[in-house]
């Protein structure tokens, strides 16, 4: 059994006539290029340390099996924004899991996208620790609730928004949580 100890989280843009090679200078942007990527689900690992994404590029080995979770939009419509989004909820007692979520619209801007996808992970963590809260409030009162309860010690999010190439490029933004041994 694979159980991440390290994480760390990146982001990139790229733009080009064919979709792949918009989403392979994406991949560059991020500095994970090299990665054999494999999707996974959105859980942080229970006692999974995050490290800077300086550190984080250090330790990646050219055609290496890495796991991700990864948001990612594109766009060859000039001028439309896009953006992609992945949050984080972690929980105050680190011996449990916390959650990753993925958001990737149209039309939002970073921080709209960033707060939705960081709401949806707190959200997510909030329902399984059994953190009473009215899902109809705003995200600003959840987000005051949920770490006022004591259960829930950090949330955040890291985003990447772009506008559609006005020549009609292809235009792709990813951002992504990178699971480490």
């Amino acid at each position: 059994m694979y159980v991440p100890t390290r994480i760390f989280f990146t982001k990139g843009v790229g733009r080009h006539k064919d979709y792949l090679q918009s989403f392979e200078l994406a991949l560059r942007n991020a500095g994970i290029e090299k990665c054999n990527l494999v999707t996974v689900s959105s859980i942080y690992p229970a006692g999974c340390k995050r490290i800077s994404r300086e550190e984080g590029l250090k330790q990646l080995q050219p055609g290496a099996i890495t796991f991700c979770v990864m948001a990612r939009n594109a766009t060859n419509e000039p001028n439309r924004l896009i953006a992609s989004s992945i949050g984080v909820a972690q929980p105050a007692d680190e011996s449990q899991y916390g959650y990753l979520s993925e958001h990737h619209p149209y039309g939002e801007t970073a921080d709209r996208a960033g707060d939705y996808a960081e709401d949806l992970a707190a959200t997510m963590l909030a329902t399984t620790l059994g953190v009473d809260f009215d899902p109809d409030t705003g995200w600003d009162e959840r987000e005051q609730i949920f770490k006022m309860s004591g259960k829930i010690v950090k949330t955040f999010n890291i985003t990447q928004s772009a506008e559609g190439d006005r020549q009609g490029l292809w235009s792709t933004v990813l951002a992504c949580a990178i699971l480490l041994p």
